[in-house]
This record gives structure tokens, C-alpha cells and sequence, in this order.
């Protein structure tokens, strides 16, 4: 607006630059910051699952030598389980990083890193993990099967029942982590169209 002699007088309102779509601030109501905070709340859930399953598989596996006799095989003589242990732990280790982050966010209100290196980072780990952890159960499997079929078993059950266990706890980790992937997904869906996390 122009004003004594064409000098522009001030704007009662500041002038805003946006550049890109996703710089355009966002507003929540209650309700979307309510909806938000339950699904953050879920994916912090599952991450501790994971976190649980993976630890507990882990320690199921190391702990075979310590009910094995003295001339029984080893966890560490097979490639199968030495790939267990090593997959459940890297498994644990990453679900306490997505705890700590998932924690952040619900009591900071915004994300560990950057909102888009986020969403990406939760979605493409999660994935490549879950693929880990179910490559390694399904060479357990398979390893647990032929051990059964020779006299491994049969002369120490034992080694046979933790490897079980282990086995166990290491499709259950893979399983939370799978829904984990699932709800990372769907944020990267939201963010690809909204150009934000939020679901509102």
C-alpha cells in the first residue's frame, strides 16, 4: 500500500517467504496431536517388544554352553546359531536406539533427527533387520532340524530345547519388528503426501 508520495507505509502483517511446500508450518489440533501421541506410543511399544525378544534370544543362545556337558557341541561351533546370535544382537542394539528416539519424540514433541532422515531411517533399517533376523531363524531352523535327525538331540536334549527357545524369541522379535515396519511405512506414506509425519 502506498502512502504520502508513493513511500510504502508498513504491512500491519509480516510477510512470509515460503520456498518449498514443506517449509509451510504445521498446524495440529488436539485432537491430531492426541492421535499422534497414541501412535507414537504404539510404535514405542513394539520397539520395546523387539528390543525383549531380541535380548532374551541372545542370551537363550549364549547361555547353551553352561547346561552342556563337557564333550556336547558348542552354540559357537555351528555357522546357524554364531548368525543368531550375532543378527538378535545387532537387533537389540538398534531397537534401544528406536527406543530412545521413539521417547524423544513423545516428550520433545519432534524427532532425533531431521523429520525426513527420520522417517526414512526408521522404515529402511527396520526392513533390513526384519529380513535379518528371518534369514537367521530360517538357517536356525534348518540346522535345528538336521540335529534332530542324528544323535545330537538325543544325547543332550538340552542343547536342542535353549536352541528352541532361542529360536522362538528370535521370530517373535522379528514379528514385533515387522509391525514396526508396518507403522514406520505408514509415516513415510504421510510424510511422501502431507510433507510431514503427522497424521492430521
Amino acid at each position: 500500500m502506498l502512502r504520502n508520495g508513493g513511500v510504502e507505509s508498513p504491512s500491519p502483517r509480516p510477510r512470509i517467504h515460503q520456498t518449498h511446500p514443506h517449509d509451510t508450518p504445521v498446524f495440529q489440533s488436539t485432537v491430531s496431536q492426541r492421535n499422534l501421541r497414541r501412535f507414537n506410543y504404539t510404535i514405542l511399544i513394539f520397539r520395546l517388544t523387539s528390543f525383549c525378544f531380541s535380548l532374551s534370544a541372545a542370551v537363550f543362545m549364549f547361555t547353551i554352553n553352561t547346561t552342556a556337558a563337557s564333550g556336547s557341541p558348542r552354540w559357537y561351533n555351528f555357522g546357524a546359531f554364531r548368525f543368531i546370535v550375532a543378527a538378535n544382537a545387532i537387533v537389540a542394539f538398534y531397537s534401544l536406539f528406536e527406543i530412545v528416539a521413539s521417547a524423544w519424540e513423545i516428550y520433545r514433541g519432534f524427532t532425533l533427527f531431521p523429520e525426513c532422515s527420520q522417517v526414512w531411517f526408521d522404515f529402511g533399517h527396520d526392513q533390513v533387520f526384519a529380513y535379518l533376523l528371518l534369514s537367521a531363524g530360517s538357517a536356525g531352523t534348518e540346522l535345528v532340524r538336521q540335529l534332530r535327525e542324528v544323535a545330537t538331540c538325543t544325547d543332550n536334549n538340552a542343547f536342542c530345547i535353549q536352541s528352541d527357545i532361542a529360536l522362538a524369541l528370535g521370530y517373535a522379535c522379528f514379528l514385533s519388528l515387522l509391525i514396526s515396519s508396518l507403522l514406520s511405512g505408514f509415516r513415510v506414506v504421510c510424510f511422501i503426501i502431507k510433507g510431514s509425519r503427522f497424521l492430521l
